[in-house]
């Protein structure tokens, strides 16, 4: 005979999951699944992330079915929480994994590194720094997110919560913008 835990409430499914029950995993699963998912993918704005994060919360309440304390919160709770939290590990750990592979590219990149170019590289940072403070805010983060974070359009139209359109456009205007910034200081794009 298979258990059938549909009105179990989820206080029990945690008790019978702890009792190896896969059939209370699996309800579990079936009412909570997806505002997990909902949570981790608004976070990690990438699908396939959103679902490795259901996973290892799921498979964690599996095996430690304990660590649900009923008097503290709900089972849905519970689980947003561990979801918010394995989220945010993971933004940090791919953002810390750019940084050193960026890190590592930028020291073994040029070796012959010299002066004339650093300082050059310095003073087109500043400028750069400079034009894009010029920029009105919308621009600025736009461009910001899709050139210095490696967002794409969409990302960056989900993130701003406006439309891919209103994005591209704001982009293609505060380039523009900053190329005559650029241009009006000296600087020719194109050099060094």
């Amino acid at each position: 005979m298979r258990d059938d835990f549909s009105s179990s409430s989820d206080a029990s499914l945690v008790v019978a999951i702890g009792r190896y029950k896969q059939a209370a995993l699996a309800e579990a699963y079936r009412r909570h699944a997806g505002a997990v998912f909902g949570l981790a993918k608004r976070l990690l704005l990438d699908h396939a992330q959103a679902e490795e994060i259901v996973q290892e919360v799921f498979l964690r309440l599996w095996n430690e079915p304990d660590r649900f304390d009923p008097d503290r919160g709900s089972l849905r709770s519970f689980l947003l929480a561990h979801t918010h939290g394995r989220s945010v590990d993971s933004l940090r750990s791919n953002t810390s994994r750019r940084r050193r592979e960026d890190r590592d590219a930028h020291l073994a990149a040029d070796a012959g590194y010299d002066v004339d170019r650093e300082v050059w590289d310095i003073t087109l940072a500043s400028q750069v720094r400079d034009a894009l403070a010029e920029l009105n805010e919308g621009e600025r983060a736009a461009i910001e997110m899709a050139y210095f974070g490696g967002l794409t359009y969409r990302e960056v139209a989900e993130r701003l919560g406006e439309a891919e359109g209103t994005v591209k456009s704001r982009i293609r205007v505060g380039l523009k913008r900053l190329r005559t910034d650029l241009q009006a200081a000296g600087i020719t794009l194109g050099d060094h």
